[in-house]
């Protein structure tokens, strides 16, 4: 007799979640969705989930419950409110994929603890396209027995890299890292400003740069795909860079650091923000500062298409 395919739960099926979940139908999970949207329901029911109408009952019908969501506010709701899924029957690890923060994540796992729930804090870093194409880092931290009984799953989004033992260790890399990003899209956007501002060609400031000592994952990717096309379409909103931002600020000033560099960065964050811009593109934080210049940052391709 073949064997059975794995049931797992999934709550919050949106940008993030919904790809990722599809990836577990076709490798042959059995996968139990949840979200508040119902199209983003929709969509996987077609491909063959199982629709659930709450966490609670998502963890009623899985062992094994991924969430993706996007504050740390919905995540603590969804784990532990009088409909989360530390009230299910069946469910036995919870998996955070979200960006938490340390603090609310061994929260939750200490309250899961007491139902002999185990908690892997697994964030991930590569945005929709990686989620897509599985090609997502997963950077996890749990009990050792805990992460290498889901391994199988988290491997269907990307490579995994276990960084502790402890819950929250997985958030404070993930929040590192994308304080690092955040702040090279801020400095990369002030340069190419200042560099178009000096008559320098956008294109050929990419090129240089990216054979140079300046070379970050903003003028290797983001800018040559949707800054200097104008597109702004990389498919992370500027209210989500500015949460991770804070997240990670607040817990390194909590480890006795004052982040002077990364609070300047936030600054400008909070600007564009400010400015109406929460859900608007993060690629398009250029465009709050080429009014102080003056100029616009366009490469060839929206050069071109300016003219037509």
């Amino acid at each position: 007799m073949a064997a059975q395919p794995k049931t797992i739960g999934f709550v919050g099926v949106g940008v993030m979640g919904g790809p990722m979940a599809r990836r577990l139908i076709e490798r042959g999970y059995r996968v139990i969705v949840h979200d508040t949207d119902p199209a983003a329901l929709r969509r996987l029911t077609r491909l063959g989930a199982r629709g659930a109408g709450s966490p609670r009952e998502v963890a009623d019908r899985a062992q094994t419950v991924l969430v993706s969501l996007p504050t740390p506010q919905i995540v603590h709701e969804v784990a532990l409110g009088d409909n989360g899924v530390i009230r299910g029957r069946v469910v036995k690890i919870f998996i955070d994929l979200s960006t938490t923060g340390s603090r609310v994540e061994q929260e939750i796992a200490k309250a899961l603890a007491v139902r002999r729930i185990e908690t892997v804090d697994a964030p991930i870093s590569g945005g929709a396209s990686g989620a897509a194409n599985g090609t997502l880092a997963v950077i996890a931290a749990g009990k050792p027995r805990a992460v290498a009984g889901v391994r199988d799953v988290l491997e269907v989004f990307g490579k995994v890299f276990v960084v502790g033992r402890r819950p929250g260790q997985g958030q404070t890399l993930k929040l590192l890292n994308n304080l690092l990003s955040s702040t090279a899209i801020v400095m990369t956007s002030e340069v190419f400003v200042a560099g178009v501002k000096a008559g320098l060609d956008p294109d050929m400031m990419v090129a240089v740069i990216n054979a140079s000592s300046g070379r970050n994952s903003a003028t290797e990717d983001k800018f040559p795909k949707s800054v200097l096309p104008r597109t702004f379409d990389f498919g992370f909103p500027i209210a989500g860079v500015l949460k991770d931002v804070g997240l990670a600020i607040d817990e390194c000033q909590a480890l006795g650091l004052p982040m002077l560099v990364g609070s300047a960065a936030r600054q400008l964050w909070q600007f564009a923000y400010a400015q109406g811009g929460g859900k608007r593109d993060l690629t398009s934080l250029i465009t709050y500062i080429e009014p102080w210049a003056g100029v616009q940052v366009r490469g060839k391709q929206a050069r071109a298409a300016a003219k037509r």
